[in-house]
């Protein structure tokens, strides 16, 4: 029963999805980093208010990691640049699989 129980209680902490959506912004920062599991890990700047000239007034940071490699060689030629992401969130995150519970599985410019 226990084990049953650990079982459940894995499964909607790591691998449930508890939302996904989309995120748009400017692609920040995006690394391949870790110390003992590499992880590919993403900063997107979200504009919520936006001034004369395109600057920025006020913004949110989306914090994200990547499981596809593919995925990843797309991100990191589109830094500096405003793409859509789409997101799947998860209520936990494991170490070999990235720093945050947000795991993009698609990109686009906008």
């Amino acid at each position: 029963m226990i084990i049953l129980l650990l079982a459940v209680f894995t499964y909607f902490k790591y691998f449930y999805t508890y939302s996904d959506g989309y995120r748009a912004g400017l692609l920040q920062k995006f690394t391949h980093k870790g110390n003992l599991f590499k992880t590919y890990e993403g900063e997107l700047i979200l504009s919520s208010v936006a001034g004369g000239s395109n600057v920025v007034i006020a913004s949110e940071k989306f914090f994200f990691s990547v499981l596809d490699k593919s995925l990843a060689n797309a991100l990191d030629t589109l830094q500096g640049r405003n793409v859509i992401v789409h997101y799947k969130q998860k209520h936990g995150a494991l170490p070999w699989k990235g720093d945050t519970p947000y795991y993009v599985d698609s990109v686009r410019l906008r």
